[in-house]
């Protein structure tokens, strides 16, 4: 995608990694929509020049809705942006201390990206040129033992990201996967704070140049996350696992 000139819907950007993109994307002269769930943090967004729209990707009713009101408003909307996700720490040994937080996650993480393609694709196809960007994470390709479900919700985008530029290879759709590694936000209570994880700003700013210096880029990878995205194909894959569950509680 290039850097400059689209109208970019956001959802889940009203905090951490997605704000700050929708910010730096803002700034560098793309019309940004920011979709969120709570009123209060997207009237704030809209005092601050950010458009909105609420949306709960975890209702499919709610992301149906969301979809035709920002084409609505927004006719030339061209990339899509699937930030929003949870993570939560679990203990799989017995399934009341599981079960309900990891189908929260499936729903959200996975279920969520696929309502909002199929909220735009359509969409998408009639345009020119048009962006889906997936996010998926660094613990898609190497395990963080604490966080199971999210592990595997971020494989399945990966997957999916995958499926999906090879389906859609025959259409002006590109598909980019965005895969973060450990950054400084509130993912995970206190992992704002975590001196393992890269700093928010810092990090931003190596994924916008990417984008601008790598416009055809499928997978926007700083160098932190290749120590996990190639794990397997270097060959050291069981001691990437063990380096990231001991140093690391919540991920590196």
């Amino acid at each position: 995608m290039d850097i400059t000139g689209n109208t970019i819907f956001i959802p889940g950007a009203t905090s951490g990694i997605g704000l700050a993109l929708a910010h730096a994307l803002k700034d560098r002269g793309n019309t940004v929509i920011v979709g969120g769930r709570r009123t209060e943090l997207l009237e704030k967004l809209a005092a601050d020049g950010l458009e909105t729209v609420r949306i709960d990707t975890a209702d499919a009713d709610s992301v149906q809705a969301a979809a035709k009101d920002v084409i609505a408003r927004f006719p030339s909307v061209n990339v899509l942006i699937a930030m929003a996700g949870i993570m939560r720490v679990e203990d799989w040994h017995q399934p009341s201390t599981f079960l309900e937080s990891a189908e929260g996650i499936i729903n959200t993480n996975v279920l969520g990206p696929i309502r909002l393609i199929a909220g735009f694709v359509e969409h998408f196809q009639t345009l020119p040129d048009a962006t889906i960007m997936t996010v998926s994470s660094g613990l898609a390709f190497a395990p963080l033992k604490v966080t199971p479900s999210y592990n595997a919700s971020k494989a399945a985008i990966h997957m999916l990201s995958e499926s999906l530029r090879l389906q859609l290879a025959d259409t002006s759709v590109k598909i980019v996967e965005l895969e973060p590694p450990s950054v400084q936000t509130d993912l995970l209570p206190g992992h704002a704070e975590n001196e393992h994880a890269r700093p928010l700003a810092e990090y931003i700013a190596d994924i916008v140049n990417i984008i601008e210096t790598q416009p055809d880029v499928r997978e926007i990878q700083d160098e932190r996350v290749k120590f996990l995205r190639y794990a397997e194909a270097r060959g050291d894959y069981d001691k990437v696992v063990a380096i990231l569950n001991a140093t690391d509680p919540h991920g590196d």
